[in-house]
């Protein structure tokens, strides 16, 4: 393409009924990699008979099956550069697992499966998809240049499609190039024999085996490699000498290095880098060399569902020469990053389509895959892990939290701004931030693709800590006639753990959450913890964490629970979590109804004296297969100040196995929460007895749903207007208990009754915002003013 550079560019004219004097498509070859193939890839050559350069900006090769369903699409690869008069132009497509040899270095390239025997190219004056399906409508359609069906095509030229193509065969053009706009007789049948502008046939220019000095680049670059989709059109073949600059090493995990090309070409789509892996070997480059490197093209998944790594694996790697200037990085900030997050195809896989870079924010980061790229002054809305990781956006005004996090509010508005970060310098301490803090200055590094999180930024540069002073929240005390409910997840709290562990959640509740009266805990295990031995009692639990409660200034707690039956209830193996009440009996008493245990569902009876439940504490109907390995709701019935009130405490499954959003698979498979809507309506259903026996029955409903306030799990469980979610009471801005993956999102709730009519309600934000955790989730709290509400 360097070469059409010394001709005078004049436009392609747009397809007409009279025979075509500019590009035309001059060979059409779909078996490639099929049985008894020899070419590993199909290919489209078009050829430019006149005299003059043709520029193919804004151009695309399109290709349709030969006979097309209702459901048929025209699939596209965008062109770039111009045809040199007198030259062929060659555009690579789908590859397949049969063949032997590779094409020349393509032009341009796609990821097209055609046919080898039947279906229509198109060259086309723009990118947008062509709709028409049969030959009088393409005949009609001003935008295509030029038009070939070959086999049982219907959309053709003439009396009809060009003949004899098969995993063996292309069907081409005479070397005149000569087109009457009649496919049958102007393409006959033949050896494939692709030909790119270079004048390269294959064995001339197959990915750089072409024999030349051990110093010299082959003939494929990175961009090549990346290719226009999220696959590369080189996966499983070797590739020779690719030239590119080091621009970061890794020495730790997966080890390898990335290369950048510093003469990149001018499709946006395709990237200019790609990581080398070097397996266990430690690479021995530095970031400024100029490096040959030869090896076999992957694609890496670091998880079933994600997206994949381009890499060049098993190499081979020459030095030219070190401390080269590193390529320009491409900065990431409002303006550059899409607001659309990622492209749709039904729940299948997005790896196959055309990057849309300008569209959509993850072809946007595809489009830039290993390169380096930079951002400056960002705000930190995941705090840092235990791994070295934390999250930033680039878009400082999208959907910010009350604390300085990015809320996550629908599942169609995912924020597209996020994204990870890491650290390459393994010298030095990674920083602990937390929410609202900012990395000031640049940060700059390769752009990677990891299963836990999507993107990141590997850094090799990183900005500056500023800490912007987060704070634990402390709510305040209830008042004299205000019951005070709260819950939290203790996260896995066993009688082994350390004393800090202990200290850190009491405090928790005497201090910031203020001693409320009832406190419904998750995730308490046994007393010895993840041993699997049969343990299933937690008292030794308890009274560690009591005893540090009441040290840290809080009341002398009672506690109820249901041991589960060992290794029933999900969660860490061998561990049983379960949940349990903790009360203050000088505030609040609670009624025992002996009888309840792991297998007995417990239930409303309405008797002389009220509503009770059969057993109290007792189990929402724990052999339902809602249920199954996971934790069954804790159903317990307190009196405060004369006034009866029902508290289920609840655990649903976790969102183990749904595909992520960043994934190949779009939208993505939420399989999880099949299982959260049935458990779900069976708590829905619960609160329905209770309220069929007395509606002004005073419920409280609470704990880890693991789902969000705007998800299915919620909608059932409040169906019927049975509960109010309280998150949905409080501003959009604070409504969150947790933060993932730079989301600060709601999995914990509490919801109430009808008649619960008059309380306070509060997030209280003491862990998930921050790098120091005594938990993974915040806890939360409503007070009920009961002399207000609703009355038998």
């Amino acid at each position: 393409m360097g070469a059409a550079g010394a001709f005078a560019f004049t436009a392609l004219p747009a397809a007409s009924a009279t025979p075509s004097a500019s590009a035309v498509i001059a060979e059409v070859y779909g078996g490639g990699g099929n049985s008894g193939a020899t070419l590993t890839r199909d290919f489209v050559e078009l050829g430019n008979a006149g005299s003059a350069a043709y520029d193919l900006s804004g151009y695309s090769v399109q290709y349709l099956p030969g006979t097309p369903s209702s459901g048929s699409t025209w699939q596209v690869t965008a062109l770039t550069g111009a045809i040199a008069p007198g030259a062929r132009y060659l555009v690579g497509e789908g590859t397949g697992s049969g063949g032997t040899t590779a094409l020349p270095t393509t032009d341009a390239g796609g990821s097209i499966a055609m046919s080898a025997t039947s279906g229509t190219i198109a060259l086309v004056a723009g990118t947008t998809a062509l709709t028409c399906k049969t030959a009088a409508d393409c005949a009609a359609d001003t935008r295509i240049v030029d038009l070939a069906g070959y086999g049982t095509a219907v959309v053709r030229e003439g009396g009809g499609p060009a003949t004899g193509a098969s995993n063996t065969a292309a069907v081409a053009r005479a070397d005149s190039l000569a087109d009457t706009d009649d496919n049958a007789a102007d393409f006959t049948a033949g050896t494939p024999s692709p030909v790119n502008s270079a004048g390269q046939t294959p064995g001339s220019g197959d990915g750089g085996g072409d024999g030349g000095s051990p110093t010299d680049p082959g003939t494929v670059r990175v961009h090549d490699i990346q290719g226009t989709t999220r696959l590369s059109p080189y996966a499983g073949r070797t590739v020779t000498r690719v030239p590119g600059i080091v621009t970061g090493v890794r020495t730790s995990g997966s080890l390898g290095y990335w290369i950048q090309d510093p003469t990149p070409d001018t499709d946006p789509r395709t990237s200019e880098a790609v990581f080398v892996y070097t397996g266990s070997t430690k690479p021995t480059v530095t970031a400024g060399d100029s490096v040959l490197v030869t090896g076999k093209v992957s694609e890496y998944y670091p998880s079933s569902t994600s997206q994949s790594n381009t890499e060049i694996t098993g190499p081979t790697t020459t030095v030219l020469s070190s401390a080269n200037a590193l390529p320009d990085a491409v900065t990431l900030d409002a303006t550059s990053v899409p607001d659309a997050y990622i492209p749709t195809a039904s729940g299948g896989s997005i790896e196959s389509l055309a990057l849309q870079p300008t569209v959509y924010a993850q072809d946007f980061f595809e489009s830039l895959e290993g390169m380096r790229v930079t951002f400056a002054d960002a705000r930190v809305v995941g705090a840092s892990d235990a791994y070295g990781e934390l999250w930033v956006t680039v878009k400082p005004d999208e959907n910010a939290t009350a604390r300085g996090g990015t809320l996550y509010s629908s599942y169609d508005q995912p924020n597209t701004g996020r994204i990870e970060v890491m650290s390459l310098d393994t010298t030095s301490t990674f920083p602990a931030a937390n929410v609202g803090d900012e990395l000031s200055g640049a940060t700059t590094g390769p752009l990677d693709y990891s299963t836990y999180g999507g993107y990141n930024v590997q850094a090799t540069q990183l900005g500056t800590l500023v800490d912007n002073g987060l704070k634990q929240e402390v709510t305040h005390r209830q008042k004299r006639d205000e019951l005070a409910v709260a819950t939290y997840n203790v996260e896995n709290l066993d009688a082994l753990d350390t004393q800090e562990k202990f200290d850190r959640l009491a405090q928790g509740v005497a201090v910031n959450l203020n001693s409320p009266d009832i406190v419904a805990l998750e995730e308490i295990q046994d007393d010895n913890g993840a041993t699997d031995d049969g343990t299933v009692t937690a008292e030794g639990t308890l009274k560690r964490f009591t005893d540090a409660v009441r040290a840290a200034g809080g009341p002398a707690y009672k506690w109820r629970y249901i041991s589960p039956t060992n290794d029933q209830d999900g969660g860490e193996p061998g561990g049983n979590i379960r949940q349990v009440f903790l009360f203050n009996p000088k505030r609040v008493s609670f009624t025992d109804r002996p009888g309840g245990d792991a297998t007995t569902a417990t239930s409303v009876v309405k008797t002389r004296r009220g509503v009770e439940l059969t057993y109290s504490p007792g189990r929402i109907d724990p052999a339902n297969a809602a249920w199954e390995d996971s934790r069954k709701p804790l159903v317990g019935e307190f009196t405060f100040q004369g006034e009866q009130v029902f508290v289920i405490a609840n655990h649903f499954i976790s969102k183990g196995g749904d595909q992520p959003i960043h994934g190949r698979y779009q939208p993505p498979a939420r399989s999880s929460e099949t299982q959260r809507a049935a458990q779900a309506a069976e708590v829905n259903t619960f609160v329905k007895s209770l309220l069929a026996a007395d509606k002004n029955a005073k419920a409280v409903v609470l704990g880890d749903l693991n789902d969000y306030e705007f998800s299915q799990t919620v909608t059932t469980l409040t169906a019927d207007k049975v509960l109010t979610p309280l998150i949905t009471t409080l501003p959009a801005a604070e409504r969150y208990t947790y933060v993932y993956d730079g989301n600060s999102q709601t999995l914990d709730h509490i919801l109430t009754s009808p008649a619960v009519t008059s309380f306070t309600y509060d997030v209280v934000h003491i862990n998930a915002e921050f790098a120091d955790q005594a938990s993974d989730h915040d806890p939360q709290i409503v007070r009920l003013d009961l002399s207000k509400c609703l009355r038998h």
